[in-house]
């Protein structure tokens, strides 16, 4: 069973992660995020992490 959850930042809407075998693969809602499109995390939070850093200007890091 996948599992998916919202991704909030700065009350906007980034997108959505879901879940498969290696991970959970961020789709975004927002062109700000679309950086982020198709990228796989080890959790929801990591993405959230990598969203939150995208608007606050911080350099991403590898996201597994």
């Amino acid at each position: 069973m996948s599992k998916a959850y919202i991704i909030e930042v700065q009350n906007k809407t980034a997108g959505i992660v879901t879940s498969d075998e290696r991970g959970f693969r961020f789709f975004s809602s927002d062109p700000a995020f679309d950086r982020l499109e198709g990228r796989e995390f080890r959790s929801a939070r990591h993405a959230e992490r990598a969203a939150k850093a995208l608007v606050g200007g911080v350099r991403l890091h590898g996201s597994s």
